[in-house]
């Protein structure tokens, strides 16, 4: 016969992993790019705009987290750019969908609603 004997030893170290601040990022991250995705979509829209949109709705985002993942939306050939010439400054670069992006930001969309579906089942069950 084979038994195991497990020790829990509580230790003084955070558990960073389960750190609840560290959770709510993720969540945010996870839908970080359906978000920004959902921004492009309604036009032309300005990296600073997307930003100020983001951070108003509590997505929290950072330029330094917001670049790169614009890059890699564009490499993926999700979103095109164009230059605008600014009054008050240097030129800008304005962001929009691709036809790709939009078939992917409709995939994206089915996947939403799916998710929300299914947390809501588990949140709010249903009693029989």
């Amino acid at each position: 016969m084979h038994s195991t004997f497990y020790t829990f030893v509580k230790s003084n170290k955070t558990n960073k992993s389960m750190d609840i601040e560290n959770a709510k990022v993720q969540m945010r991250k996870g839908i970080l790019e359906f978000c920004i995705l959902q921004i492009i979509s309604r036009g032309e829209v300005y990296a600073s705009n997307m930003l100020e949109e983001l951070t108003s709705a509590k997505i929290m985002v950072v330029e330094g987290t917001l670049y790169p993942l614009l890059t890699r939306l564009k490499n993926a050939g999700f979103l095109d750019y164009k230059w605008v010439e600014s009054v008050s400054g240097p030129p800008r670069k304005y962001y929009v969908l691709t036809e790709k992006g939009q078939l992917f930001l409709a995939e994206l969309h089915a996947t939403w609603d799916d998710l929300h579906a299914s947390v809501g089942q588990i949140i709010n069950p249903i009693q029989k």
